[in-house]
């Protein structure tokens, strides 16, 4: 039996009363979906932080990452970029996918300038992305998904692919490190 891809999915907001919550909801759902993943998920905020190394342990134990963020500003959030720069060797030779969510633009502009970031830090972007525009309407009271074909379509997309890089940076990161490709 092969072992399960280990996805660490991102909250991008620390704000209180926060989106990201009922988004990070509906991303860890369409998750399930797939028996390929076992499924981490961290929080700038420290909500979910058990110990002061959790973020550290799991950014590490994963094979790929889906960032879930919103756009503040055209950019994205100070949280998530001080939990991009506190590590380096964690992101090196692994995929990231990208959820980004927002008013008119759907937090596309954030993703954009994440992607420079990623590549800076030898992490591969996945062109494939989730992009939720006007969020507040997208979603019911109890944060169901209101018309979920079209971002569904675009998450089985999403995760085929990030499945497809996981496992392929995987097998390259056990057949040498990616330290030892300069060497």
């Amino acid at each position: 039996m092969q072992e399960k891809i280990r996805i660490a999915v991102i909250y991008g907001s620390v704000r209180d009363g926060r989106m990201a919550d009922t988004v990070v909801s509906w991303v860890k759902s369409q998750l399930s979906e797939w028996q390929a993943f076992a499924v981490d998920v961290i929080d700038p905020a420290g909500r979910d932080a058990e110990d002061e190394g959790a973020h550290d342990h799991k950014l590490n134990a994963a094979d790929g990452f889906i960032v879930v963020t919103p756009e503040y500003n055209h950019s994205f959030p100070g949280a998530l970029k001080s939990l991009i720069d506190s590590h380096f060797w964690e992101w090196q030779a692994k995929p990231v996918a990208f959820v980004s969510y927002g008013a008119a633009s759907g937090g596309i502009r954030a993703v954009e300038q994440l992607r420079g970031v990623f590549a800076e830090l030898h992490a591969v972007g996945l062109r494939d992305a989730v992009i939720l525009p006007n969020v507040w309407s997208q979603f019911d009271e109890d944060g169901a998904m209101i018309e979920p074909e079209r971002p569904s379509r675009a998450m089985k997309t999403l995760l085929a692919r990030l499945q497809w890089w996981a496992n392929a940076l995987a097998h390259a990161r056990q057949a040498h490190t990616y330290q030892e490709a300069v060497t």
